[in-house]
């Protein structure tokens, strides 16, 4: 059954026994996105209809500030038992967005063993591995045979995130081997394990930034990543579902941020909520802009003898900020991606210099016959400049589009800081006051016509 199939039927109480069925039928990340999308009020009544297994299972798909709104509804018993019951890692994540008082309640409520392993969790800086591992993963001694392990593991780690790999420690925790679940299943019960598993473990620290976590199990195609701390003790696991969400994270805040939007705004965000996510990063864009317009303003002279200025030049600034965008984007996914690295700098700008010489000519020549076109005959010499300055606007937008998050890279700070207005304007004000002040020179040093 689709979600389309009962929400028309949602609240007629006569229904409310076929919805719980319905309900509890569907796929938990189905019932959450119905959910959602219900109206506050009915949204904690529809929640109640859910089995208890079913109901932790859906918690975790809702949006945090959802399950927010669920914890203040529910009683404190099926807050506990959610609570429980929730990996390691997103409950951590949950634990991020709440009031501290609401956290400290919550981890009150929780098992000595999981408050643990979630204060763990919440010890680790954000962004970095051990802040998005979970704690729940197989074990393994060294000196367990393969019959010993997979009765280990039908026994103690029927609850644990994935059992697609297991890791090998020692007496003290260090982790030293990983053996998969296939190679368990396909050999002998009296086997050692150590003879089967392989010493060349990929693994990450606790404080490895989560995008090169993404990037190293992307390169190694693998479903899990173990996490180790300084003394090479293992503490956790990432897996798939993790790096996806990270993937999908750092893809949304580059785009909001190049195109100047908060990192964290939604599309189904209220109003109120756009708008004031999205006016501090206008204001900051308009005051840039006024740096742009300052470059214009000594010239409202030279912009009123030769009329077709005022055609060409908005030409200018959007030619000359797609080009610098263009650059833009392809180097942030490279970087993002692992791609390239800051090492590869000279390399890319080769590369965009030689694409942009092309690109400069073609640019050039079609702004000159537009101006020629729109210019009248005494004007037509504007053309010869407009042309000049197009082609170096072109080579300068393909060179700051590579260096700026190059840079900000080799700072090891985010490129996509290097917003797309943020380029633009550069451009406008360098393309602006390049064109203006040659055209200004052309009128009283050679008393070209007008």
């Amino acid at each position: 059954m689709l979600i389309q199939d009962i929400r028309d039927s949602l609240f007629d109480v006569s229904d409310l026994n076929q919805l719980k069925c319905d309900l509890n039928r569907l796929q938990p990340v189905d019932v959450g996105e119905y959910i959602t999308q219900l109206p506050e009020k009915q949204r904690a009544i529809a929640f109640r209809l859910l089995n208890k297994a079913q109901a932790i299972d859906v918690f975790e798909y809702l949006p945090t500030e959802l399950q927010e709104e669920l914890i203040n509804s529910l009683h404190n018993v099926q807050v506990a038992q959610i609570m429980e019951a929730m990996s390691p890692d997103e409950r951590a994540e949950l634990f991020d967005e709440l009031p501290a008082g609401v956290v400290k309640r919550l981890l009150q409520q929780l098992s000595p063993e999981q408050r643990q392993a979630t204060a763990t969790i919440l010890g680790y800086p954000e962004g970095t591995a051990g802040r998005v591992m979970t704690t729940e993963y197989v074990r393994l001694q060294e000196g367990l045979t393969v019959g010993e392990a997979l009765s280990k593991i039908r026994r103690q780690d029927e609850d644990k995130e994935t059992i697609y790999y297991a890791y090998v420690t020692d007496n003290n925790r260090k982790l030293v081997r990983v053996v998969s679940l296939r190679q368990l299943l396909f050999t002998f019960p009296d086997v050692y394990i150590r003879d089967i598993s392989s010493d060349r473990v990929i693994k990450v620290k606790t404080e490895t930034p989560q995008e090169e976590v993404a990037q190293i199990m992307k390169r190694y195609d693998l479903i899990a990543i173990p996490v180790v701390d300084r003394e090479e003790r293992l503490v956790g696991i990432i897996t798939i579902d993790d790096v996806i969400d990270i993937l999908e994270e750092e893809a949304t805040e580059d785009i909001q941020k190049l195109a100047g939007v908060s990192g964290d705004e939604e599309a189904l965000s209220a109003p109120l909520v756009t708008m004031r996510k999205r006016l501090p990063w206008l204001l900051a864009i308009m005051a840039l802009y006024i740096g742009a317009a300052s470059a214009i303003a000594p010239f409202q002279s030279v912009i009123a003898a030769v009329p077709v200025l005022a055609v060409i030049m908005p030409i200018f600034s959007n030619t000359g900020g797609t080009v610098g965008i263009q650059a833009l984007t392809v180097t942030i996914r490279g970087l993002g991606v692992g791609e390239v690295t800051p090492r590869d700098t000279f390399k890319i700008l080769r590369k965009e210099i030689l694409a942009g010489l092309g690109t400069a000519v073609v640019l050039a020549l079609t702004m000159m016959a537009l101006s020629m076109i729109w210019a009248k005959p005494q004007e037509r010499w504007v053309g010869l400049i407009a042309g000049t300055v197009m082609a170096t606007n072109t080579m300068v937008a393909v060179t700051l589009g590579t260096l700026l998050p190059m840079g900000l890279k080799r700072l090891k700070l985010d490129p996509a800081l290097v917003s797309g207005p943020l380029v633009t304007t550069m451009l406008d004000t360098i393309g602006f006051l390049t064109f203006l002040t040659l055209i200004s020179v052309a009128l009283h040093v050679f008393h070209l016509p007008q």
